[in-house]
């Protein structure tokens, strides 16, 4: 079974983020981008990974912080690009799909076998901007230590 079947047939209900952040690492740009096309596949995913940011929040480490971050995830093919938006406010992170009104006091744009990579523990966003795989608007401090905010899995 190929990386893109083993996700297709994933029960997100089930699978663990350790598991998750496994078959990411194991998947080559090509399946990445097959995925990525199946708009249904790419739908599902993605509303897995930003509905469980909010399980994977971590208030000790965020403390005070007000932010609110906004994720483009650029489309190819017939998928569009899709926005969502998290709000880390008194301790607690909500996620939203879509833009809102207010200003993100950072935006963070990537394809989405970026997204993956970095939403799985596979990849450093640091890196990520340095090799131009990742635009960041606004608050690059708040962008490159955004990962310590959530407990994210090592494959």
């Amino acid at each position: 079974m190929s990386g893109a079947d083993e996700i297709a047939a994933l029960d997100f209900a089930s699978v663990t983020p350790e598991e998750f952040a496994r078959i990411v690492k194991g998947l080559s740009a090509k399946e990445i981008s097959t995925i990525a096309q199946d708009g249904a596949l790419r739908t599902r995913i993605l509303k897995e990974v930003f509905g469980r940011m909010e399980r994977q929040f971590k208030p000790d480490v965020a403390g005070s912080l007000e932010a609110v971050v906004r994720w483009k995830i650029t489309g190819q093919g017939d998928n569009p690009e899709v926005v969502y938006e998290t709000r880390i406010s008194g301790g607690a992170c909500t996620v939203t799909e879509g833009r809102s009104e207010g200003e993100p006091r950072v935006t963070l744009v990537m394809g989405d076998a970026e997204f993956l990579k970095l939403v799985s523990g596979n990849s450093s966003p640091v890196t990520m901007f340095m090799m131009r795989k990742v635009k960041i608007a606004g608050d690059v401090a708040l962008a490159s230590g955004l990962t310590r905010y959530f407990d994210i899995p090592k494959a």
